[in-house]
């Protein structure tokens, strides 16, 4: 069998796919975060390793002609070659950012745009594999409007203004605290991650029609449009990210209003296997979008 091996390499986690160039996934694997950018170029590609090593599986030592790579901001290949070559990789591996895996998981076009939305947000024109154009992804203090961190940043926001409310007391208690002042200390000792796991509760009172969740999410929709909007690029639209993914009002909203433009958006669901694909595609004696297709993207 000719194998190949797709990564999704994230801050949090690093998911890997075994494949064969037909298409066939042979194998799953999982570890700690693969992105050199939170935890050093060393570590990431130990990890990402760790999660190859698990997805071979029952196929230890096999040969695997090539590997790809999805990962956020910079990165070189050489760390992660030395450390996945040690597992068999003995063909060529590339990293591509995490935009261009997220792209081929939603569509085997050469060219379109993907709209992410998950702790951060961005969007990307993608062209043969490359990225040629984003619009924000500048960080939580910048931008990211309508990601998982700006919820729960606009979630900490309206609770302190309307504290009587019972959606500012559902953020009380997830935040530990007793008064709006102690909301205020908590907020400005900056727990980013705490303040980003707030967007579940902003989607649950969302859904259950509280007024101030269902504004934030509202705004949120507005400015993932809109930075969509800004990235003039043809072809096919993917969207990408928990938000967008997963079944909140976020990604309902984002697809209504482009619905009723008459586009009709596709869903990454797999970057992992996405990244495969890409690996593979050089490879395979199937079509890419037959390839696509095979590994059940």
């Amino acid at each position: 069998m000719r194998l190949v091996v797709g990564v999704d390499a994230g801050g949090t986690s690093s998911q890997a796919v075994l494949a064969t160039v037909d298409g066939v996934i042979l194998g799953r694997g999982r570890a700690g975060p693969g992105n050199p950018l939170t935890a050093g170029a060393g570590a990431a590609a130990a990890q990402v390793a760790l999660a190859v090593r698990d997805a071979l599986g029952e196929h230890p030592g096999a040969l695997v002609g090539a590997a790809t790579l999805g990962i956020a901001g910079p990165a070189t290949v050489r760390p992660f070659g030395s450390a996945l070559a040690a597992l068999g990789v003995a063909g060529r591996v590339a990293v591509v950012g995490d935009v261009v895996t997220a792209f081929a998981a939603g569509s085997p076009a050469p060219s379109g745009s993907v709209l992410v939305a998950g702790t951060g947000a961005i969007a990307a024109a993608v062209r043969a594999d490359t990225v040629v154009r984003t619009v924000d992804g500048l960080g939580w203090l910048l931008g990211d409007e309508g990601s998982g961190r700006w919820l729960g940043l606009q979630a900490v926001r309206v609770a302190v203004r309307h504290w009587s409310t019972p959606f500012a007391a559902e953020v009380a208690a997830r935040a530990g605290v007793a008064t709006s002042d102690e909301l205020v200390r908590w907020a400005q000792a900056l727990p980013l991650s705490e303040i980003t796991d707030l967007a579940p509760l902003v989607c649950a009172a969302a859904r259950a029609s509280d007024r101030f969740a269902a504004s934030i999410v509202r705004e949120a929709v507005a400015h993932l449009v809109r930075t969509l909007d800004d990235l003039p690029a043809e072809g096919p639209v993917v969207l990408a990210g928990g938000l967008l993914v997963g079944d909140t009002p976020v990604r309902e909203g984002v697809l209504d209003a482009l619905h009723r433009r008459g586009v009709q958006p596709s869903t990454a669901r797999d970057p992992a296997a996405g990244a495969a694909w890409l690996a593979a595609r050089p490879l395979s004696p199937l079509t890419s979008a037959a390839l696509h297709a095979a590994l059940g993207l």
